[in-house]
């Protein structure tokens, strides 16, 4: 009897996903109104929080054509990058803006 031939794994064509991202972390008052580019975001619970369920959105962004991660709670910032695709709004140039008057943050 003849063993069939086996395939090797390389294949199927399978990448491992990348769960962590590159680069040095970046406070995001050193981003504020200056041009970056977003390549992937995470939310997840903080390990800050000042209220029970407190999130933080991680950030994947070129800065500088440097890989940085920035960190930020906030909620606007997590409300509006939610809305873009994940299979076509990636990755995209914007600036980040704190709204006058007010400490709220937003995508540009």
């Amino acid at each position: 009897m003849e063993t069939p031939a086996l395939k090797n794994f390389s294949d199927f064509g399978i990448e491992a996903e990348s769960t962590s991202f590159i680069g040095k972390s970046i406070e995001i008052v050193d981003i504020l109104d200056q041009e970056i580019i977003i390549h992937d975001y995470k939310i997840k619970p903080s390990k800050h929080p000042k209220q029970e369920g407190d999130l933080c959105l991680h950030l994947q962004i070129e800065y500088e054509g440097k890989m940085r991660v920035v960190f930020s709670g906030s909620f606007y910032l997590q409300q509006m990058i939610q809305k873009v695709s994940r299979k076509d709004g990636f990755p995209f140039l914007t600036t980040i803006k704190r709204e006058k008057n007010s400490k709220r943050l937003e995508f540009k």
